[in-house]
């Protein structure tokens, strides 16, 4: 099978190339820079799509990038990073005289509105309600194929949680202050915190590019999956965990009021507000998850 990854060099890109390598795939990667292996986005919208099989769009800027400001300039950075390039994906597969047989889009889980009670599946109904749930709205929408084309391209929707790994994601700005002891809760600590190991989230995309059978027509809609782990923790219980595998303490909360001066408080709400996601449909597929609980997870990340 021949996979086009856009945004492949990141950290979810680079598990998933590595796991669709191991499997025998080829990956061609689109990214700003030319190389080996490598188309650009320029050459994507100029010469229309590559021969390939499946494609798959990680691309967008961090949002807990720690290094640029929430403002106005970085959240429509959040927005066209994200939607132009599916955009882009998007049209160059509807183009296509020979278009890939699957088209997933990773998404995320901020289009769920915040509850410490409400249990969300990929069947739930939802409206925007702030900033980060339009964007996936808008998003999402990009992605979204014309109907001549989607009687040919199954079209995927994963909607990822935290991505947890060693080289990458939330943990790489997390390790830092636990090793020094200088981790603790954020906000009240009993807010759902949604994750997923990196490399569930690379399984559950080689599995959504898989060809369906012969007989089998796409539906019309995105297949939409919810990338987390099965098991539901809370902000309290994943620090404790971490600490105690670390053999660190995790007596300095961070309070919300903190968060929001340092982050924005339209940014905070991803660490100080959280949502109960249940990936039913993800498990209803047969996927079968490699860490599906905290300690698994953790302990495979930090070498314990």
């Amino acid at each position: 099978m021949r996979v086009l990854i856009g945004g492949g060099s990141g950290f979810v890109g680079r598990e998933l190339t590595r796991l669709l390598r191991d499997k025998g795939h080829e990956v061609t990667l689109i990214s700003r820079q030319p190389g080996p292996g490598r188309i650009t986005w320029k050459e994507l919208e100029s010469h229309g799509l590559p021969p390939c099989d499946g494609a798959v769009n990680l691309a967008g800027e961090n949002v807990l990038n720690p290094l640029r400001w929430w403002n106005e300039s970085y959240k429509k950075d959040l927005f066209s990073s994200r939607i132009d390039t599916t955009k882009a994906l998007s049209q160059a597969i509807a183009a296509s005289s020979s278009p890939p047989h699957s088209w997933v889009l990773v998404s995320g889980i901020a289009c769920y509105k915040p509850s410490p009670t409400t249990e969300y599946t990929e069947d739930s109904e939802w409206t925007p309600f702030d900033l980060l749930s339009q964007l996936v709205k808008e998003w999402e929408a990009a992605a979204f194929l014309p109907e001549n084309a989607a009687k040919t391209t199954k079209q995927v929707v994963i909607r990822a949680g935290a991505v947890l790994g060693r080289d990458g994601g939330a943990m790489k700005q997390m390790l830092l202050p636990f090793w020094l002891g200088l981790g603790g809760t954020l906000g009240s600590g009993r807010q759902p915190f949604p994750w997923i190991h990196v490399s569930d989230l690379a399984g559950i995309i080689a599995r959504s590019l898989e060809p369906l059978r012969n007989t089998e027509a796409p539906p019309p809609s995105p297949q939409v999956y919810n990338g987390v782990a099965p098991a539901i923790t809370t902000n309290h219980e994943f620090t404790k965990e971490l600490g105690r595998i670390l053999r660190r303490p995790t007596i300095f909360p961070v309070p919300q009021f903190v968060l929001s001066a340092m982050l924005g408080s339209e940014r905070a709400v991803i660490l100080t507000k959280g949502q109960k996601v249940i990936p039913l449909k993800t498990l209803e597929s047969g996927y079968q998850f490699e860490y599906p609980d905290l300690t698994l997870a953790l302990k495979q990340i930090v070498g314990s």
